[in-house]
C-alpha cells in the first residue's frame, strides 16, 4: 500500500531548494499536507555540493548551510537501515542509467511512494517521478481527498 502524500527528495531538490526560493516555498507551503522524506547520503551530497556553487556565486556557505539545515527540518532524513533492504532491487531498477543514485530508489521502494527529482536517470526504473515542473499536480489535493 502507497504512502499517499509522501515524496522521497533527490539531492538535486535539497539543493534546488536551498538555491531557490520557489521550491523551499513549495516545500513550505506543503509540509502540512505531505510528508517529504530524503536518504541521509542526499543530504550529504547537498552539503558536498553547495560550499562550491556559493563560492563561485561569491555567497555566504554559512547561509547555503544554515538554509539546508531549516529545510532538514521540513524534510525528514532516512537513514541507510530504513532503505539497505532494497538495495539490490533499486540497483537493478537503476543500474542501467547510474547506480550510485540506488539509495533514492530504495527509499521509494521501502516508503512506497514517488521521487521528486530532476534526474532523469530515474525514468524507467517502475517508480512514480516527478519533477519541480510538474510537482504541483501531486500537491493539489483530489476531490476525495
Amino acid at each position: 500500500m502507497a504512502l499517499h502524500n509522501t515524496l522521497v527528495l533527490d539531492a538535486n531538490i535539497l539543493i534546488r531548494a536551498v538555491l531557490s526560493a520557489n521550491v523551499r516555498t513549495l516545500l513550505e507551503q506543503s509540509s502540512s499536507t505531505i510528508r517529504f522524506f530524503a536518504p541521509d547520503v542526499c543530504f550529504n551530497d547537498a552539503e558536498k555540493y553547495l560550499p562550491p556553487l556559493f563560492e563561485k556565486r561569491n555567497l555566504p556557505v554559512e547561509s547555503a548551510l544554515e538554509v539546508l539545515t531549516g529545510i532538514s527540518r521540513i524534510v525528514q532524513t532516512v537513514e541507510a537501515d530504513v532503505y539497505d533492504n532494497y538495495r539490490e532491487e533499486a540497483i537493478q531498477r537503476i543500474a542501467i542509467r547510474d547506480p550510485d543514485d540506488w539509495p533514492v530508489v530504495a527509499t521509494a521502494l521501502a516508503l512506497n511512494c514517488p521521487i521528486w527529482t530532476e534526474d532523469s536517470d530515474f525514468f524507467g526504473s517502475g517508480i512514480a517521478t516527478w519533477t519541480t515542473d510538474r510537482i504541483h499536480v501531486f500537491m493539489t489535493p483530489t476531490p476525495n481527498e
